[in-house]
């Protein structure tokens, strides 16, 4: 694993993350001292379908319009 010093760290945040996207990991060290690892997230399982549909029938299930209209809330919006 590559290990980069705290201020160069600092000045090329952004070639760092393109490296972590890419699955490196990658040690950042303050006066040679490791202090901290960036590695790439793990990717969140994916959920069934079913599970999915049932998450959203439960989320309206919960909201309500109460009398307004899908028009109303439009032009709502457009002002």
């Amino acid at each position: 694993m590559p290990t980069i010093g705290a201020y160069q760290a600092k000045t090329q945040f952004s070639q760092l993350i393109e490296r972590v996207t890419r699955g490196e990991r990658i040690t950042i060290t303050r006066h040679g001292v490791p202090v901290a690892v960036i590695s790439p997230v793990a990717p969140a399982p994916p959920r069934p379908a079913q599970e999915i549909i049932a998450a959203i029938k439960a989320f309206r299930s919960e909201r309500r319009l109460e009398g307004l209209s899908v028009r109303e809330m439009i032009e709502t919006g457009r002002s």
